[in-house]
């Protein structure tokens, strides 16, 4: 009986399993020091290269710009970590302009096609989502486990509150900018680094 069950529910399901993948796996940004991903960009960058080698997209955008007085953006630091671990450039897209998650998001927004999957940390990806199909992206998640704080948990359930509430952004750097003007060309490839 366990034998038949189990053959109806994969003949049901054969359709859904049959689709095809992510045109994009999408990194959303975090901080960088010094030209080296933080652990918290590394692990998001593992998670996404695992998913890379396992197929599921055949390109992954790592989002992110610099802080006053960096040298390095946090996009072309994690492509050069990516590349350094064998996704091949032309697999890569590196956007570095963005200061915020919906600037990560609006930013690439011209470049990204099907479905997408955002990679970022698991209190961090609700709110993600949200944005992204605020945007109009198809967009599906994967949670980065991390030892996150509950201040994490509860800082971003207060975002998505908000956000949710239709209320604008909130004040100190996550207001909403326009992209820039050159955001229609594709980002730039990684540069070499440290």
């Amino acid at each position: 009986m366990k034998k038949v069950l189990g053959l109806l529910v994969a003949l049901l399901l054969a359709p859904v399993m049959a689709q095809p993948g992510y045109g994009w796996i999408v990194v959303l940004g975090a901080a960088q020091y010094g030209g080296r991903p933080s652990p918290a960009l590394e692990r998001r960058l593992e998670a996404a290269l695992a998913l890379y080698q396992r197929g599921l997209a055949p390109r992954v955008a790592v989002a992110g710009g610099r802080l006053p007085g960096d040298r390095y953006s946090e996009g072309e630091v994690g492509c050069r970590y990516l590349m350094s671990k064998g996704i091949p450039r032309e697999a890569l897209l590196c956007e570095t302009q963005s200061q915020t998650t919906y600037e990560n998001l609006l930013f690439l927004k011209p470049h990204l096609s099907g479905r997408i999957l955002l990679v970022t940390d698991a209190p961090h990806l609700p709110r993600a989502l949200f944005l992204a199909r605020l945007l109009g992206l198809k967009a599906e998640g994967h949670p980065v486990e991390g030892p996150y704080p509950l201040g994490y948990w509860l800082k971003e359930t207060l975002y998505r509150l908000w956000l949710y509430l239709g209320l604008k952004p909130l004040p100190g750097g996550h207001g909403l900018r326009s992209p820039p003007p050159d955001a229609s060309r594709s980002p730039s490839t990684p540069a070499k680094g440290p």
